[in-house]
């Protein structure tokens, strides 16, 4: 399977759409630049070989990069899951094209396959950590009534918008640091608390991000004027999310490559 190299930066009206449902690139690389924090020696090197020497932070906005290529349409639904918050993903019929659990399953399979060519495996490398990076914001776990929050209207400082853009940019655009900061100023922790967030498997992920987000559909409401008290009330939680996003993506790389 040939791919060829896809522009970083393109603004076409269809990818600016298209990158208002998913982390923004402040998150995405931020949650490359923290996982990086935590590879072991092997993965690093591996991963360097694999990706010429970019770094994590660079490729995880890949999946977002693609989108205005018709070639990898079918790759959209691969960004998310929607869950009935009475609903299990075991009990709700599942997307017949995909979602998040199944692409990043895609992802780990290419990668451990011997088969694989070095082009494949670099190509959904930088899909998984895109994807991973994705698990994590609570809106990709949501409900496919208001299309993970994009149909779910609110105000930002009396600015017009919906709840994912809040949590995908507008809150860490409003928290002002770059990714090289927010993956730098996370909160330490153990050696032990890492390994227990790296514990379980991707279904218990996004398990734990719809914790998160069935606690955000409580206490907002659609029409809200979100502002300080949102981001005294949810940051904290945000940020929570990119470094959990961060670790178990290096504990997943290092499973693969280590």
């Amino acid at each position: 399977m040939k791919h060829s190299i896809i522009a970083l930066f393109l603004l076409s009206s269809s990818f600016l759409q298209a990158a208002e449902i998913v982390w923004g690139n402040t998150g995405h690389r931020a949650t490359g630049a923290i996982a990086e924090q935590y590879l072991s020696r092997k993965a690093k090197k591996e991963i360097n070989k694999l990706l010429d020497g970019q770094s994590l932070a660079l490729v995880s906005t890949f999946g977002d990069d693609i989108k205005s290529d018709d070639r990898y349409r079918s790759f959209g639904v691969w960004h998310y899951v929607n869950i009935p918050f009475d609903k299990t993903y075991d009990t709700h019929p599942k997307n017949e094209r995909g979602d998040i659990i199944q692409g990043i399953n895609t992802c780990v399979e290419i990668i451990k396959n011997p088969t694989s060519s070095k082009e494949d495996k670099a190509f959904y490398l930088k899909l998984l950590i895109h994807f991973i990076g994705d698990l994590h914001q609570p809106l990709h776990t949501g409900l496919g009534e208001d299309k993970g929050g994009n149909d779910f209207q609110v105000q930002w400082f009396k600015n017009g918008t919906n709840l994912h853009r809040v949590w995908d940019s507008q809150m860490i655009e409003r928290f002002n640091m770059s990714y090289s900061e927010l993956a730098t100023t996370m909160p330490r922790l153990s050696k032990k608390q890492v390994t227990l967030l790296q514990e379980g498997t991707v279904r218990d992920w996004m398990e734990d991000s719809r914790t998160l987000v069935k606690d955000i559909y409580k206490n907002t409401k659609k029409g809200d004027n979100l502002g300080y008290n949102y981001m005294y009330q949810y940051f904290d939680p945000l940020r929570s999310q990119l470094q959990k996003g961060g670790i178990r993506l290096a504990g997943l790389l290092n499973e693969l490559f280590g």
